[in-house]
């Protein structure tokens, strides 16, 4: 019992000094809360004046003179209840409002890149419409301009450049100069220079911040300098938004079931536009795929940058507890931390393909590494599943190979392509293929040719290498093979 009494005097103490440094600890908060500026002298303020006095520009992703002071994070005076502190709502909150600067205006969408580009404009034009914008197929009538744009390539990059470049002559002549938005991958990676280009652009969306669009409109529309959100996220889906269909006569449809990659090939820049690699739950996708074949969609594509990584690790589904060697296919390797739990790709496209029997499924882009026994099963099984495997080789060189981090050798390739025409023996295979990566001999290039002859690809994507800032290529390697000797190759 003295143990027990002494123990509890113990913890009488810790507490009545907890109360102590907590209430010491409020008066010191409320005393620089006192100093601090009203919101209409606040760190905006401050930092606009200091702007002002070196010459510099200032680009905001929120304007601040209408937001939160320290005063929003300071708890209320010691004695007040729990319900008085908790009865603030977002709308009392001024910079939290809802605008309707949208309603009526009209927007106009230009598509460079992939496919997934598309698929994100499609989630973006949900946003907008539900905050009162309307699309405009004329350029001339758009009081919002929006590039999704790739910066996968320089010449992609370039294309943009031009591109804004004539979109600045067209603000310059019309009576109502319209904003112009630059979004996706290059908005990511160029975000500083594009908001520095001699007012070309007005607001940069990165490809995880479409929800703050709306709202990013609306703060440029009372600003003299452009505005961006470029913030990637660790979990951002888009999974309870329905794209609105760019084109809604189109039969097949590309659904976008995760994003980001963690890949991190030396030559791709894409970890760094899209970050990290997050997954849809099953249950979101399997109801849209519902919903598309309701819909009349007879054929549906489902889209990752890395697709056949796919993983639903939500609480409701982490019941796989198999080992991690049992998801790469065999002599395959990645730099990546494991991962564990959760629903694979092998399960999301059976559930995809039982929604409807007559409805079509392909799915791209995979990566070599993710094609296990049971992903082969299923693509046999269910007729449905589209035969044709994209299987992107890039190189044939497993010299090439290791310094492009593929994780494979030219040997494990051919072997897994063999053990794929076991499985499947009607399968058809199309790939991507790098000419030119840092390094690249000609007997490394004479490497791959052996490789595609040797599988036979019924289609290939070829392209010169581009060499891409931030990447590992960028840093470790030399960009030394000469554009004549690429594009020969």
């Amino acid at each position: 019992m003295r143990v027990i009494a002494g123990i509890a005097t113990k913890q009488c103490t810790l507490l009545k000094s907890c109360s102590r440094t907590t209430q010491q600890l409020f008066r010191q908060a409320s005393s620089v809360a006192s100093s601090v500026p009203s919101n209409d002298e606040s760190s905006a303020a401050v930092a606009g004046e200091a702007a002002s006095k070196t010459g510099k520009r200032r680009h905001l992703v929120f304007n601040n003179r209408t937001g939160p002071s320290l005063h929003h994070f300071l708890a209320q005076p010691l004695g007040k209840s729990a319900s008085d502190v908790s009865t603030a709502t977002p709308e009392e909150i001024p910079y939290m409002q809802v605008t309707d600067w949208g309603q009526g205006r009209k927007y106009y969408v230009e598509v460079y890149g992939c496919q997934m580009n598309v698929n994100d404009t499609e989630i973006l034009m949900a946003v907008l419409n539900k905050s009162g914008y309307q699309r405009t197929m004329a350029l001339e009538d758009a009081d919002v301009i929006f590039l999704m744009t790739c910066a996968i390539r320089e010449k992609a990059e370039d294309r943009i450049w031009s591109r804004l470049t004539f979109l600045k002559s067209l603000k310059t002549k019309s009576d109502r100069a319209p904003m112009i938005g630059v979004l996706g991958c290059m908005a990511e990676r160029l975000k500083e220079k594009l908001l520095d280009s001699d007012k070309l652009v007005d607001v940069v969306c990165g490809p995880d911040a479409y929800r703050s669009l709306p709202r990013l409109l609306s703060l440029r529309s009372t600003s003299a300098d452009g505005v961006a959100n470029v913030m990637l996220s660790a979990d951002e889906t888009y999974a309870d938004i329905t794209p609105v269909r760019l084109d809604a006569n189109k039969i097949s449809v590309h659904l976008s079931i995760m994003r980001g990659c963690n890949n991190m090939c030396s030559f791709c820049i894409v970890p760094f536009t899209r970050g990290t690699e997050r997954s849809r739950d099953i249950d979101s996708i399997v109801s849209e795929v519902r919903g598309l074949s309701q819909q009349g969609i007879r054929e549906v594509t489902l889209l990752g940058q890395n697709v056949n990584s796919y993983r639903d690790t939500s609480q409701s589904s982490s019941y796989d507890t198999q080992g991690y060697g049992a998801d790469l296919s065999r002599g395959f390797s990645t730099i990546y931390r494991r991962k564990e739990g959760g629903r694979r790709f092998a399960e999301l496209l059976h559930r995809v393909a039982q929604v409807d029997p007559e409805m079509r499924v392909r799915f791209t882009s995979p990566h070599p590494k993710d094609f296990p026994d049971e992903l082969l099963f299923v693509i046999r099984d269910n007729p449905n599943v589209c035969r044709n495997i994209h299987l992107p080789l890039q190189s044939g060189s497993t010299s090439c190979l290791e310094r492009m981090r593929r994780g494979y050798s030219r040997e494990a390739f051919l072997d897994l392509v063999q053990h794929i025409r076991q499985i499947i023996p009607d399968v058809t295979f199309s790939t991507d293929v790098i000419a030119g990566f840092c390094g690249e001999t000609e007997a490394e290039h004479q490497d791959t040719l052996s490789v595609m002859r040797a599988v036979g690809f019924d289609m290939a994507f070829m392209f010169a290498y581009s060499m891409r800032e931030r990447t590992h290529a960028h840093r470790k390697f030399q960009d030394d093979v000469p554009a004549e000797v690429k594009t020969r190759r």
